[in-house]
C-alpha cells in the first residue's frame, strides 16, 4: 500500500518535486531554478518546455534521493504560478510563446482601454477581479492579437491555453485538458457563481472557447501520469499556489488567514461558501473546492515585489551574496535610518492597483549606508503586508487576530519580528513550512482516499515559532505614516 503522497511545486523562479509521508513531513525533495526572461522593460517571461523539463528532473532526482519508486506513491498534486499564461499546438504540445508571466505589464494599454469603456471594476462582478495587467485573460489575449498565424490557429481548434497547471496536466498525462476551478479564477474568464466560463468576456476579450481547458475540483482524479518514474500515478490535485498555501495552512474555517512571502506576498482569508466582494482594493477569488463539496472562497491581497526584491538587490546590485545575507546586512543598523523602499517594479497591488507606479527610495541622506537598505527591503514587506490586512478587515468585518505565515522569507526572524510590530499581532510559522507543495498533497491526497476528510488534515498542522509585537503603539504609527506618504512618490510615474 503506498504511504506517500508527491507533489509538483512549479514556482516563479524554480520547480519542486517533493515527496511527503502521512503525517505531512518531508521525505525527499528536489529544485531546479529556470531562467527568467527579460525582452523588454515590464516583459517578463519563461520557457514552457524547460519547466517542463525542470519538472521531469526533479521527480526523477527526488524519488531516486529517497528510493522511492512509483508504487510509492498514492497521488500526484500540482501547484503553481498563478497568471502565467501559456498557449500551445494540441497535435505537437509545442508552445506558441514563451510563458507570460504573472508581473508581466505588457497589456498595461489594453487594461486601460477597457477600463475607458466600462471601469477598472467592469468584470469585478462575474470575476472578483478588477482589470489589471495581473490576470490570465488579457495575456492570452496579447497572444492571439501578436504572434503571427496563432489567432487562425485558435479558431481553426488547433491551440490550447492554461495556466502553468493546465500545461503541467496536459503533460503529465498525455493530453488532458484540465484545470482547477482556483487556477480558472484567476483568469478573469470564470464566472465565481457557475464555475464556467463567460462567454461575454470571452466575446469582449476576443478568446475562442475551444482553446480553454475544462473546470473541475481541486481535489479528483484527473488522469493517470506517464513519466517513467512515476507511470500510473494519480495525477488528483491543483491549486493556484497561494490557494495551496491556505490549505496547507489548514485554513477551513471561515476567518483564517494565511500569508505566504515568496517571489510577491500573498495574504489569503477563508470567507465561507459565499463570494464576498472587495470595496477596498482586495479581490475575490476561489480558496478551493474539494471533489463536489461546495467551493470555499477567499479574499487576496496581492503583493508583486517582496522576496524579488532581495533577489534584485543581490542581483542587481551587488549588496549581498546570497539572499538570507539580507538578514545579517540589516541587522548591523538598529532601523531604517529613515528612508523607505517602496518596490513598485511592476506597478502596486493590493490594496492600490495602479500599473504605472514605479519603484522609489525615499528619503535619502548622506547618513544611510548599505545597512539601511536592507534594513528597508525587509521593512517594504512587512509594511506592504499591513495595508492588505486592513483592507481585509474593513471587506470582511473580522478582526484578524493572529497570522499564519510560510515562505521562504518566514526564516527571516528580523522580518518577522518585524512583521509583528507593524501589524500589533502575532505572527505563527508552522513546523512544516512548504505548505504551499502541502496543500497540493492533501488535495491529492483526499481525492484517492489516502486522507479521510480535511479534518484529519487539520490535526497535523503545528506551530514552529511564534513571534509577538514588542512595539510601542506611537512608534508603530510614526513609522508607518511615512511608509504611506512614501508610497505616494511610486504613483502615476509615467503620466
Amino acid at each position: 500500500m503506498p504511504n506517500y503522497v508527491g507533489a509538483i511545486d512549479q514556482g516563479t523562479t524554480s520547480t519542486r518535486f517533493i515527496v511527503f509521508d502521512r503525517a505531512g513531513r518531508i521525505v525527499s525533495v528536489a529544485q531546479k531554478e529556470h531562467e527568467q526572461i527579460y525582452p523588454k522593460p515590464g516583459w517578463v517571461e519563461h520557457d514552457p518546455e524547460e519547466i517542463w523539463r525542470r519538472t521531469g528532473e526533479t521527480i526523477g532526482e527526488a524519488m531516486g534521493a529517497a528510493g522511492l519508486s512509483r508504487t510509492d506513491l498514492a497521488a500526484i498534486g500540482i501547484t503553481n504560478q498563478r497568471e502565467t499564461t501559456v498557449v500551445w499546438n494540441r497535435k505537437t504540445g509545442k508552445p506558441v510563446y514563451n510563458a507570460i508571466v504573472w508581473q508581466d505589464t505588457r497589456v498595461a494599454a489594453t487594461v486601460a482601454e477597457y477600463a475607458a469603456r466600462g471601469g477598472q471594476d467592469r468584470y469585478r462582478g462575474r470575476t472578483g477581479l478588477p482589470l489589471a495587467t495581473y490576470f490570465s485573460g488579457l495575456k492570452l489575449r496579447w497572444i492571439l492579437e501578436n504572434v503571427a498565424g496563432v489567432r487562425r490557429q485558435a479558431e481553426d481548434g488547433e491551440l490550447l491555453f492554461g495556466n502553468i497547471d493546465t500545461f503541467l496536466i496536459w503533460k503529465l498525462t498525455g493530453g488532458v485538458h484540465v484545470t482547477d476551478v482556483t487556477n480558472a479564477s484567476r483568469t478573469q474568464l470564470m464566472n465565481l457563481e457557475t464555475f464556467e466560463w463567460d462567454r461575454g468576456i470571452l466575446d469582449d476579450f476576443g478568446i475562442p472557447a475551444a482553446m480553454l481547458p475544462k473546470i473541475v475540483s481541486s481535489s479528483e482524479v484527473y488522469g493517470q501520469a506517464t513519466l517513467p518514474a512515476i507511470a500510473g500515478v494519480p495525477v488528483a490535485g491543483d491549486l493556484g499556489d497561494q490557494q495551496a498555501a491556505l490549505v496547507g495552512q489548514v485554513c477551513f474555517t471561515p476567518g483564517a488567514a494565511k500569508n505566504t512571502y515568496g517571489t510577491g506576498c500573498f495574504l489569503l482569508l477563508n470567507t465561507g461558501e459565499k463570494p464576498v466582494q472587495s470595496t477596498s482594493g482586495l479581490i475575490t477569488t476561489v480558496g478551493y473546492r474539494f471533489g463536489t463539496a461546495p467551493a470555499v472562497y477567499a479574499l487576496e491581497g496581492s503583493v508583486a515585489i517582496t522576496g524579488a526584491l532581495v533577489q534584485w538587490v543581490r542581483d542587481n546590485l551587488g549588496l549581498i551574496e546570497k539572499s538570507s545575507d539580507i538578514e545579517t546586512l540589516a541587522q548591523t543598523v538598529p532601523d531604517n535610518g529613515g528612508i523607505y523602499f517602496v518596490p513598485a517594479f511592476s506597478g502596486l497591488y493590493a490594496p492600490y492597483w495602479k500599473d504605472s507606479a514605479r519603484g522609489v527610495i525615499a528619503g535619502l541622506t548622506r547618513f544611510v549606508h548599505k545597512g539601511h537598505i536592507a534594513r528597508a527591503v525587509l521593512e517594504a514587506t512587512a509594511y506592504q503586508v499591513r495595508e492588505v490586512v486592513e483592507a481585509m478587515q474593513r471587506d470582511s468585518g473580522a478582526a484578524l487576530e493572529i497570522l499564519r505565515v510560510d515562505g521562504g522569507m518566514v526564516r527571516n526572524d528580523l522580518l518577522m519580528q518585524f512583521q509583528s510590530d507593524i501589524l500589533a499581532r502575532p505572527v505563527v510559522r508552522p513546523v512544516v513550512q512548504e505548505t504551499t507543495a502541502l496543500g497540493a498533497s492533501y488535495a491529492a491526497g483526499l481525492a484517492v482516499g489516502f486522507y479521510a476528510s480535511p479534518d484529519e488534515l487539520v490535526d497535523h498542522w503545528a506551530a514552529d515559532r511564534r513571534w509577538n509585537p514588542a512595539m510601542d503603539d506611537a512608534r508603530r504609527e510614526h513609522l508607518y505614516r511615512f511608509w504611506k506618504k512614501a508610497v505616494t512618490r511610486s504613483f502615476d510615474w509615467e503620466e
